[in-house]
């Protein structure tokens, strides 16, 4: 089992996770939707390679032992390709923090097992280090009925990351609540957090989570949160007044246009310099509290390191199928397997 795909290959990330494959001597096949970014790409490392549009995948796959998805937004390829993947029988990896994605892909368990397939999304930094946060928090505390999840990153967006933020912004913030996804205001609600570096504001976040986390754990209401400035949350708050309008197709086109010409990710010594903290507690109906924290390297580093990673488990054999998450596949530790930086704190 060693014919493998990486798509949307050319982009910010795929394009990282095409090094890392080449750093841990993998030679993957590239694949995009334009033949000469892709052509130009697999050249550079002499690499095989394919091209096509997922609206139209037809036997793209047939020889194809595993995808890593790269082509964001996720909401426009990640539901054509994981079909295409159980269909040819391949196994579907990407790195969404869409929790659509994450709540389609669960809703074809039963498939992908028929298929002999894994389906795991999010297998960079959404979701691989707050998805094992949370499961060695609920290990901390079993009996757990509320976890609430943080970061602190400062290395900016990647394009696609940015897009997929602007496609969001429309539908508002998301929490579970008694075990529901249930859609809030943005910004819904604000706290001081500890992530690592003394006590910060932060905000409410739709992130993957909310999703993954609950698979993992069991656990039924669950926030997550980011650092925000007071400027901020008063600005994403008056938003909540118009969030209808940002979804309006020219004012989705506007947006993603301005983002494709001013954001660009960010630079290998930003990447080298800005690592992330990740924060996660867990509390149950008795009144008990555990803390745990995560030092991790900066996120789009993760992301290259977890997707190679769990590609490179799977490319050994697997006997399981189906829907899971990373935590759940490559169990608690996968993210201080998968990246020698990251460390509990």
């Amino acid at each position: 089992m060693n014919n493998w795909m990486i798509y949307g290959a050319t982009g910010y990330s795929g394009q990282l996770i095409v090094a890392q494959a080449l750093a841990k001597g993998f030679q993957p096949m590239v694949a995009g939707r334009s033949e000469s970014k892709v052509k130009a790409l697999a050249d550079k490392h002499n690499l095989p390679f394919r091209f096509f549009d997922v609206n139209d995948i037809q036997d793209a796959l047939k020889d194809v032992d595993l995808v890593i998805n790269c082509a964001g937004p996720f909401s426009q390829t990640a539901d054509q390709m994981m079909s295409a993947c159980m269909d040819s029988g391949c196994h579907y990896l990407d790195i969404t923090g869409e929790i659509d994605v994450f709540e389609l892909a669960r809703s074809w368990h039963k498939k992908a097992q028929e298929s002999g397939v894994i389906l795991c999304p999010g297998v960079g930094f959404d979701v691989i280090p707050t998805d094992c946060l949370a499961m060695m928090l609920h290990q901390a505390l079993p009996d757990a009925s509320s976890l609430t999840l943080g970061f602190d990153s400062r290395s900016g967006f990647s394009p696609g990351t940015a897009k997929t933020s602007v496609e969001a912004l429309p539908h508002g913030g998301k929490v579970r609540k008694n075990g529901v996804l249930t859609t809030v205001p943005l910004a819904f609600k604000t706290r001081k957090i500890d992530f690592g570096a003394g006590e910060k504001l932060a905000m409410t976040i739709p992130w993957g989570d909310l999703a993954t986390a609950y698979c993992s754990t069991g656990i039924g209401n669950i926030e997550v949160y980011i650092p925000a400035s007071p400027r901020l949350v008063k600005r994403l708050k008056r938003l909540n007044k118009i969030r209808g309008l940002l979804g309006w197709s020219w004012v989705q086109k506007f947006l993603k246009k301005r983002i494709e010409k001013s954001v660009k990710g960010p630079s290998e010594d930003q990447r080298k310099s800005l690592t992330t903290c990740v924060w996660g507690e867990v509390s149950n109906e008795q009144g008990q509290v555990k803390t745990m924290r995560l030092n991790v390297a900066n996120g789009y580093q993760i992301t290259a390191e977890g997707a190679v990673y769990v590609a490179a488990q799977l490319l050994n054999g697997t006997e399981q199928a189906g829907y899971f998450t990373p935590g759940q596949l490559l169990g608690a530790d996968l993210i201080l397997n998968c990246s020698e930086q990251s460390q509990v704190v």
